[in-house]
């Protein structure tokens, strides 16, 4: 059967071929003459006008070529060219002439006889090519000796010749002879073929030791002594007429003459002309394809040495930036040190002047009694002066003292005059301008606008720095003037009009019978939790496990999904949603989602740059960064990696500062954290707490799941909220009063026991309280719900009777609800039920978040999308240059790859190299989507943490991709720079790594839809799967589903690209078998954009399927 598919276009194309001999018949006239006379004089003639005519005649077939052999034949007339062009070479017609002796056009065969020829071997099966079925001419009852293979024979003198005849064929049983060099004459009819070029047709020569006629192997008839050896018998694909081929290492310049290649050349097989190899490449004599792997080595050891360069040295960009900017960054805060030490010193010898001035006054006061109430009234002038002139007069005056008195040695007054001045006058500058961005002022930003106007003007890092360090300094000198932030450090700090901070928007949180539900379950989370948060105030939330506390966050956050939520919560006394305030508000997770391969300034920088206001100049921003790694003491690791669970980064107290930073960078009106000081010690606790004060100063809202505070940290919280379990409140109020209310309960605190550490083990029933007080701590949630006059759930009414008549066998509050305890009396079918049920609805309101808009109200314009991917581009960029050993470890698996594949897949003439570009294809195909994934499944958390946060999931999105066309460009040269120069193909470099572009491209996209909707165990074993399924697929010669299935694989595309690109090389007698290869295959020359194409479009195609996985499958 396959050969029947291998012949099909060697039909056609034959048949079309030769008939384009059929003009010949019109110089029968001469032929005549020359047999008659045999004038060598009209050879030439006869030769030159059968060629003319034969070139003349490719466009009467050009539309039935294109028609029937389009799929193989891409320009009609350059293939014919390649074929039939004998224009160098047209001895063999001329030779061929005077053997015929003029009767050329009557051996040639005719159309009936050339579709006789095609039809028998298709219809023959796999011998038919050398026994063709019984014609009019070579039959039971007549077989001449032109019947044989290499013979040919001659129609009647008196008969004329039809060559466009399809119908009827000629007897042609005269004048037999063998077959013309240059032509085939096929076993079992009795006319002659021309070769094409590339092909080498000499008369065959007889072996006696085989008794065949080499190089044809055909045999000699029985029984005819006189018979001899003749011309070629056949022409095919190279897998059933490789005689006919040129061999490889000789060339053919015409179908008779073979030509060994020479040294410096080399020669593949059906070669019409040597070719010259390139320098340094190693070519003997009668070499069939040049040496080029002393190419591939060369470039493998450059590309190792490079990427060993790159894996040694890749950091080094990075650190010297920020090497630099540390530097920049030092120097300022260098400056301003000293500008702040010079003022504290000019203010130390302004308050000592004004001392000795009232001294010396008083002095003289009392030498000159008459003029006594005179020197008072001058004194107190003194005293009270704050002009500028006049300090400057009494510095003028009294130098020579003050500076005696502080160093305490007069000899050294007249060396130091000069540098006194110079002091002076510095001195008075910072004096009329104490709001310089160098100087120093005790008020904290009194002139908003002025500052953001000097702001503005900023370009330069030093001048910045210095802008950002002159601010903390005044900050620092106001904390240090109300000592440590408590509460009544806060009051003066608020009421003092000339250090008064400024406030951000308010947002005060209320929330009444707040109730959460699992659906399905039934379950309560919270139950009846009422009360409010207030700007300006930390507010604490604790309580034992399962108390709800996260879930209590999540609600005021908006991130609770898969539950039914009842009761209010009003954002400043409306019914709005926490989602229009998303801009300001900010939301701490539990883990520490943070970038491990980012310093701790670049995560709060990037944070700062995307969500704060777009109009802030960059100068304010770098201040409020700086304030924040001041703040919460990372100054030491600024310049430090987090870290990865690889790769050791900062400590873990460290790590959890920077998740909460941030946040903060953003300067939010509500802050919400869960478990922030987890994993802290108590030195780091308070500085974050610190640091929170700090916050709440500017009218922050900030709410905290904590547990186990210390004492120290306990009394800095303005709120506690208590929980316990089941979602119940047992306390919501001032910090400083739980222990009055428990007290009131019976319940005090002993002796030496943190207080919170107490009620946290009464909730747990680990501590019971005292009996006399007739409580359980199941009973609490009811007593403050009657403390606060806050109604009782129908199905706690049973116990308030309990609790007003202090009956001391009152049954506890159970957990769970009457509907929790009947389920259990569910079958396994219905509790599977409700799970399949529950996860439905849980991926549902997944989803809906997702997709939830709210009307902005925040007031804050934060940047844009194209803002945005300009900054996460940054981000990505740097991420990648610190990667950039395990791109270096890709890139050597690529070349080892290439060079493996190259060297052990040689190319197959007959296939045209079809094995090793299915190789290709899957190592390609896996390594460059392994190593794609690393782009989304490392950073899914964190974007999602940032997606929530008002980021712009399409700038994520376009920046790794962005970032990763690198990877997309360099991949196939670095496959390529291997794999061709090891299996040298016919088809160009070029044309290879277009193709593998387009490949590269597309696996990347698969490859990003594979790891963000997949975990990245699955995404590698789907990784792995997918390029050996469908390359098996594709390659399959199955029809029906198998086919249609074929035609949706990308490898299918990339293999018929790289196939096609090749076979457009071979070309002469190559037609037959790429007609023959590409009919087998099912592949069209002419769709070599169409596979490029249809590659691009599953890569953009998959990378939108990526995309939008990336925002529908966002996890809260």
């Amino acid at each position: 059967m396959a050969r029947d598919e291998v012949l099909v276009p060697s039909l056609l194309l034959i048949s079309f071929a030769l008939l384009s001999l059929l003009p010949l018949a019109q110089c029968q006239d001469v032929d005549d003459e020359f047999s008659q006379t045999g004038n060598p004089v009209l050879v030439p003639l006869i030769t030159d006008y059968v060629y003319e005519q034969l070139s003349n005649l490719t466009p009467v077939f050009e539309d039935e070529i294109k028609r029937n052999l389009g799929f193989c034949v891409k320009d009609v007339n350059a293939d014919w060219n390649g074929a039939f062009n004998f224009t160098p070479s047209l001895g063999f017609l001329s030779s061929c002439i005077r053997k015929t002796r003029g009767d050329l056009t009557k051996r040639l065969c005719t159309a009936a006889e050339i579709k006789f020829y095609f039809l028998s071997s298709l219809q023959g099966g796999p011998s038919s090519s050398n026994y063709l079925k019984p014609n009019k001419n070579c039959n039971l009852t007549s077989w001449n000796p032109g019947c044989e293979p290499g013979w040919a024979c001659s129609v009647d003198p008196s008969q004329t010749v039809e060559l466009k005849n399809s119908k009827n064929m000629p007897a042609r049983v005269h004048n037999c002879q063998v077959c013309c060099e240059g032509f085939f004459c096929p076993h079992g009819i009795t006319c002659m073929i021309p070769c094409p070029l590339g092909a080498y047709c000499p008369l065959a020569k007889l072996n006696t030791s085989t008794g065949k006629c080499d190089p044809y192997n055909y045999q000699l008839p029985p029984g005819q002594p006189n018979h001899t050896c003749g011309g070629a018998n056949v022409w095919a694909d190279i897998g059933s007429s490789s005689e006919v081929f040129c061999s490889a290492g000789s060339y053919c310049p015409s179908t008779v003459q073979e030509v060994p290649c020479s040294s410096g050349h080399y020669c593949r097989t059906g070669s019409t002309s040597e070719t010259k190899c390139f320098k340094l490449t190693s070519c003997s004599q009668n070499t069939a394809n040049e040496n080029i792997h002393a190419y591939g080595v060369m470039l493998l050891a450059a590309l190792c040495t490079l990427l060993l360069i790159i894996y040694n040295c890749s950091d080094q960009v990075l650190t010297t930036r920020v090497r630099r900017e540390a530097k920049s960054r030092e120097a300022a805060a260098r400056s301003v040190r000293e500008t702040t030490r010079a003022r504290e010193r000019w203010r130390a010898a302004r308050e000592a002047t004004k001392q000795h001035a009232i001294g010396f006054q008083a002095k003289l006061s009392r030498k000159f009694s008459r003029n006594k109430s005179t020197s008072r009234s001058e004194e107190m002038e003194v005293l009270s002066n704050d002009k500028t002139g006049t300090a400057d007069a009494l510095i003028t005056s009294m130098v020579p003292v003050v500076h005696n008195a502080s160093q305490q040695s007069s000899s050294l007054l007249k060396s130091e005059k000069k540098e006194t001045s110079d002091l002076l006058k510095m001195m008075k500058e910072i004096e009329e301008n104490p709001d310089s961005n160098e100087g120093f002022n005790l008020g904290v930003a009194p002139e908003h606008l002025k500052k953001n106007k000097e702001a503005k003007d900023m370009h330069t890092h030093s001048q910045i720095f210095k802008y950002a360090y002159g601010q903390l300094e005044k900050e620092r000198a106001q904390e240090q003037q109300f000592k440590d932030l408590t509460f009544s450090g806060v009051i003066s700090m608020v009421t003092n009009t000339e250090t008064k901070t400024r406030t951000r928007p308010l947002i005060e949180v209320a929330f009444k019978d707040l109730t959460l539900t699992l659906k399905g379950k039934k379950k309560h989370l919270l139950r009846c939790v009422t009360g409010k948060i207030i700007p300006g105030h930390v507010s604490a939330v604790m309580g034992p496990s399962g108390a709800g506390k996260t879930t209590f966050l999540n609600a005021l956050a908006g991130k609770v999904t898969g539950c039914t939520m009842s009761g209010l919560i009003l954002i400043n006394g409306k019914s709005l949603s926490i989602h229009s305030y998303k801009k300001i508000t900010g939301f701490v997770p539990q883990d520490d989602i943070v970038h491990g391969n980012l310093t701790v300034e670049e995560n709060l920088w990037f944070s700062a740059r995307c969500r704060l206001p777009a109009n802030m100049p960059k100068a304010d921003k770098v201040l409020i960064v700086e304030r924040v790694i001041e703040s919460l003491g990372l100054q030491s690791v600024r310049d430090s990696l987090v870290g990865t669970v690889e790769k050791r980064g900062i400590s873990g107290g460290q790590r959890k500062r920077v998740n909460v930073g941030l946040e903060m960078v953003m300067e939010p009106s509500l802050l919400i954290l869960d478990e922030p000081t987890s994993g802290l010690d108590s030195a780091s606790s308070q500085l974050l707490l610190r640091a929170l004060r700090r916050e709440a100063l500017e009218g922050v809202n900030i709410c905290m799941v904590v547990h186990q505070p210390s004492y120290t940290l306990f009394k800095m919280f303005d709120d506690l909220i208590l929980l316990a379990k089941g979602g119940l409140t047992v306390y919501h109020g001032p910090a400083k009063k739980v222990e009055e209310y428990f007290s009131g309960l019976g319940m005090n605190v002993p002796d030496r026991i943190n207080p919170p550490d107490h009620f946290i083990d009464i909730l747990e029933g680990i501590v019971k309280p005292s009996t006399s007080t007739d409580n359980s701590y199941k009973m609490l949630p009811i007593r403050w719900m009657l403390y606060k006059g806050y109604p009782i759930p129908p199905d706690m009414q049973q116990y308030v009777s309990s609790i007003a008549s202090s009956s001391k066998d009152a049954n506890p509050v159970d957990e769970t609800s009457p509907a929790d305890s009947g389920a259990s009396d569910q079958s396994f079918v219905g509790d599977l039920w409700l799970d399949v049920r529950y996860n439905v609805e849980l991926k549902r309101d997944h989803i809906k978040h997702n997709f939830l808009k709210s009307k902005d109200l925040s007031n804050r314009r934060t940047p844009g999308i194209f803002q945005q991917y300009r900054y996460f581009l940054g981000r990505v960029l740097k991420q990648r240059l610190r990667e950039s050993r395990i791109q270096v470890v890709d890139y050597l698996i690529l070349l080892l790859a290439g060079t493996c594949l190259g060297a052990l897949s040689n190319v197959s003439d007959e296939t045209f190299g079809a094995l090793g570009y299915t190789y290709t294809v899957i190592a390609v195909s896996l390594l460059c989507k392994i190593a794609a994934l690393r782009s989304f499944s490392l950073d899914k958390l964190v974007h999602w943490r940032e997606r929530s946060a008002g980021m712009s999931s399409l700038a994520f999105f376009l920046s790794k991709d962005t970032i990763d066309h690198f990877n997309t460009i360099i991949k196939p040269l670095v496959y390529l720079s291997m794999f061709y120069f090891f299996n040298n193909p016919r088809s160009s470099f070029a044309e290879n790594y277009v193709i593998l572009l387009c490949l590269v491209y597309c696996v990347t996209g698969i490859a990003y839809a594979l790891s963000i909707f997949l975990q990245p165990g699955p995404a590698q074993l789907w990784s792995v799967l997918l390029p050996v399924v469908l390359t098996l697929i594709a390659t399959s010669r199955k029809g029906g589903i198998i086919k249609v299935l074929a035609n949706l694989c990308y490898t299918k595309w990339a293999l018929e690209a790289f196939v096609i690109s090749n076979a457009e090389r071979y070309s002469g007698v190559w037609l037959i078998t790429r007609c023959a290869s590409l009919y087998k295959s099912g592949y069209n020359l002419h769709d070599w954009g169409l596979c490029l194409s249809i590659m691009i479009l599953y890569g953009v195609v998959s990378r939108v399927i990526a995309y939008s996985c990336l925002v529908i499958f966002h996890k809260k």
